[in-house]
């Protein structure tokens, strides 16, 4: 990894370690929603995955989501973040669950139904540690609703969002200097040859 891929993957999971204190603050303001069906509580997971599928989209190289979500989680811990150092090891199975989605295609494609299975792995890991550190009393019924809604925000609020956001930033040139402004000049490219 060069030295920029390192700094984009460090800088992603910095603003998410700042931003997901605000996010666990939401979770907290939830619970009385869901309280009466607590699997509910899964259909917003997919939001932490999001910095491993943007460093694995926008740096394409092996270990930038997981870098990416250790220092997200690192840092959320170290700012107070309510789950301690259970942030760390849900950071761990998080952004290897998306490398895991990316290391299948051995770092060749960067497509939607890639960064989708990404954010689906990490959130069945996810789920097998909160199903027994966080919900332990919980039924299997219900932990397996919960699956369900961590399977569906995994592929949709990581995933798709994250996908759509790499293609949006790299819409502005952005990502220019980076392995996913690639895809940018090759469209370009391909947009020319076409209109000639």
């Amino acid at each position: 990894m060069r030295t920029i891929d390192l700094l984009v993957s460090v800088a992603i999971g910095a603003a998410f370690g700042v931003a997901f204190l605000g996010y666990g603050a939401l979770y907290s303001l939830i619970g009385p929603l869901t309280a009466a069906f607590k699997p509910a509580e899964g259909i917003l997971a997919g939001i932490w995955f999001l910095p491993a599928v943007l460093a694995a989209l926008i740096v394409r190289k092996p270990g930038a989501a997981l870098l990416a979500e250790l220092v997200a989680a690192t840092l959320e811990m170290i700012l107070g973040g309510q789950w301690g150092w259970g942030t760390v090891v849900s950071g761990l199975l998080q952004g290897g669950g998306v490398e895991i989605g990316f290391l299948l295609f051995v770092y060749r494609r960067f497509t939607l139904p890639v960064a989708m299975l990404g954010g689906v792995i990490a959130a069945a890991l996810e789920w097998v540690w909160e199903r027994f550190s966080y919900y332990p009393e919980m039924s299997w019924t219900f932990a397996l609703l919960l699956l369900a809604f961590f399977l569906v925000s995994g592929a949709l609020l990581c995933g798709a969002l994250g996908w759509a956001a790499v293609r949006a930033l790299g819409a502005t040139g952005a990502l220019d200097a980076l392995p996913a402004g690639r895809d940018r000049d090759r469209e370009r490219r391909a947009a020319a040859t076409t209109v000639s």
